[in-house]
């Protein structure tokens, strides 16, 4: 017959609980019970309180760290990211529902597409915080962009729309159909919202060559002239000089410099390929 050791359990915390309290009723009588009772209380209520003044001291922190950014942008900035953020919470929350991966997807966006630093990362967060519980709708926030800024931002602005809607890995016909109307609700030509879509939806299908790329970034189809794509271009590059969304803050001026450079790729391969002939 085999000898099987048997493991005997430990006194739980309550058993420690009862044999102390036994102790200093023993030693101390009630008296020292109570005092010690009254240590422990004491000490619990002291570290609660040292615990909420640190997150008050930290969220302080953060809004004076938000409120100086803030402060040290321009006007035109300031508003243009509020609304930003708050028409993508509005997004977000277009199916009834808004997720933590739907609001950490917006975050990421930020840190990701935008190089936002830690700093300005409070200031996004905060201002996620108050998008999530505005009342305002969709179309009113809609209008206060379109009615703030001109063209050029406003292109920058469905440009985001899609690329937040294309970070995830399934976006459905309705959020296609809800970038779709907010380009034309804010007046965004025919021509630029067909170019931008078309440029989205083709990355979630089968890899083209990179010429099918360039036809596609200029809004142009395939076997046009070089007399058209010259014009397509000139058109392009005069919607996307990154001077004109420069007031914005660096970051819009970035995106506005990235599609110059892919316009000037495309452009810059049609050249070559029409003089070589």
């Amino acid at each position: 017959m085999r000898y099987q050791y048997h493991y005997h359990r430990q006194p739980g915390c309550g058993g420690c609980l009862i044999v102390g309290t036994l102790l200093l009723l023993l030693f101390g009588g009630a008296p020292l019970l109570f005092d010690v009772i009254g240590f422990l209380f004491g000490a619990f209520l002291f570290t609660l309180f040292f615990l909420w003044l640190g997150f008050w001291g930290f969220s302080y922190y953060i809004k004076r760290k938000v409120s100086d950014y803030e402060q040290g942008q321009t006007e035109a900035r300031n508003n243009f990211v509020s609304l930003l953020v708050h028409i993508l919470v509005k997004i977000a929350q277009f199916d009834g529902n808004v997720t933590k991966a739907e609001l950490q997807a917006i975050s990421n966006f930020f840190r990701t597409h935008l190089h936002y630093n830690q700093e300005q990362m409070f200031w996004v967060k905060e201002l996620v915080k108050d998008a999530s519980t505005n009342t305002d709708s969709l179309e009113t926030l809609l209008s206060q962009f379109r009615d703030g800024f001109a063209y050029e931002p406003r292109l920058i602005l469905v440009e985001l729309v899609y690329q937040v809607l294309f970070s995830n890995d399934h976006v459905s016909g309705q959020e296609l159909e809800l970038a779709q109307n907010i380009a034309e609700y804010l007046n965004i030509s025919r021509y630029d919202l067909l170019r931008i879509q078309s440029r989205y939806i083709h990355r979630r299908q089968a890899a083209a060559t990179r010429e099918e790329d360039y036809y596609e970034v200029l809004g142009i189809q395939p076997g046009t002239d070089f007399e058209q794509i010259k014009k397509a271009y000139r058109k392009l590059s005069m919607k996307y000089h990154p001077d004109k969304v420069g007031h914005l803050g660096e970051e819009f001026k970035n995106v506005a410099e990235e599609k110059m450079k892919e316009i000037n790729a495309a452009y810059h391969h049609f050249k070559t390929k029409y003089n070589t002939k």
